[in-house]
């Protein structure tokens, strides 16, 4: 199942959103976005505690068809 993380989430403004397959894929889209928008290169433990937390299942709708 897809799975997404909003930035919005931890960080208050942000509007990019990772998406991908696994938790992994997700992880290192978000964290190739943070290095370069937030300027934060090094992720301790406890930050990447947080980030893992707020990853989602992503739930896509289909449009009813007519």
């Amino acid at each position: 199942m897809a799975k997404v993380l909003y930035c919005n989430s931890l960080v208050p403004g942000c509007k990019f959103e990772a998406h991908g397959n696994s938790e992994e894929e997700v992880l290192g889209d978000f964290a190739d976005h943070i290095a370069i928008a937030h300027n934060m290169v090094n992720i301790s433990e406890e930050i990447l505690a947080m980030i893992s937390k707020a990853i989602q299942e992503e739930i896509r709708l289909r449009a009813a068809r007519a």
